[in-house]
This record gives structure tokens, sequence and C-alpha cells, in this order.
């Protein structure tokens, strides 16, 4: 008897396993843009959350993580993994631009998980900085750029090599 309600039990792994393969095989499973975006804004902004959410939210951006900085302007800076979409890549750096006072650092995409974006993160140092002016950021917003393009042109401005300064 025991015996019987193994190989029941067995028989019924075997089918569900068969009907979800069946289903993921004849589907195009739809790949999400962006996995997820932090942000760290400055203290002020922590009585407009609900509102930033739903910003973030309207711009396609639905997993958000908020950190607010205690004293202070967060740093200027955006980091994005090598498969963020251009459109979100912009939307994301416009939204940088509109809250953090500018973007004047890049941080390299071989930081992040692919589909990631960072917005004022302060893990970073200067040893994995680069210093972007607004015309090349300019550059970056263009809308005519495929996100191949805005990767190549991103890989290119956050490759070269970083000559630390001062304490190290």
């Amino acid at each position: 008897m025991r015996v019987r309600w193994h190989v029941i039990g067995l028989l019924l792994i075997v089918l569900l396993s068969e009907i979800t393969a069946l289903a993921a095989f004849g589907e195009v499973a739809a790949v999400q843009t962006v996995s997820r975006v932090e942000v760290v804004f400055a203290n002020h902004y922590r009585a407009r959350e609900a509102e930033l959410k739903q910003e973030f939210a309207q711009a396609g951006f639905l997993n958000v993580h908020f950190q607010f900085a205690r004293m202070g302007q967060p740093p200027q800076n955006i980091g994005l993994g090598r498969e963020v979409p251009a459109e979100k890549a912009r939307e994301a750096i416009r939204l940088a631009l509109k809250y953090n006072l500018g973007v004047g650092i890049l941080l390299p995409e071989r930081l992040f998980p692919p589909r990631f974006i960072t917005i004022a993160s302060s893990n970073y140092d200067d040893t994995v900085e680069y210093p972007i002016d607004p015309a090349t950021l300019m550059r970056l917003q263009n809308p005519e750029l495929t996100t191949e393009a805005f990767h190549r042109l991103y890989h290119e401005l956050t490759s070269a090599v970083i000559i630390p300064k001062g304490r190290y």
C-alpha cells in the first residue's frame, strides 16, 4: 500500500513537470527590462516617498528601493547594468538629473547585475568612478542610440584605466 502511494506521487510529479515544460516551451517568456533600481535621495525628499515611488513606477521602474541620506547631498553618480535597455537608461539619467542635482560620475557596468540601476550610491570609491561632463552625458541621452550603441558608448566611457590619487 505504501509503495502504491509513492508510485502515484512520482507519476503526479512527472505529469506536472511535463505540463509545465510544454507550457514553458510553447510560450515566449517576457523578459523584465530592469530587475532593480536603488536610489539614494537627500533627506528632504523623505516626506515625498509615495510621490517618488509613483514617478519611478510611471517611468517603468517597478522594483525600486529608496534610501535617504541623513545629512548632505548623495554623490552625483549613476551605474547601469549591461542589459538595461537604452530607453530605461535614459529615463534613469533623467530622474537622476531631476532629484540628485546632476550626474557627474559613471560607475562601470561590470560592478552590477545585468539589469540593475543605481543612482547616487555611496558604496563605491574613486577607484571605480569615471567623471563625465555635461556634453558627454548629452551623448548618452541621445534618443537615437540603440541599446547596443548606448552600452558601447557607456563601456567606452567607463573602461579607461584610473590612476588612483591621494591616499592610495
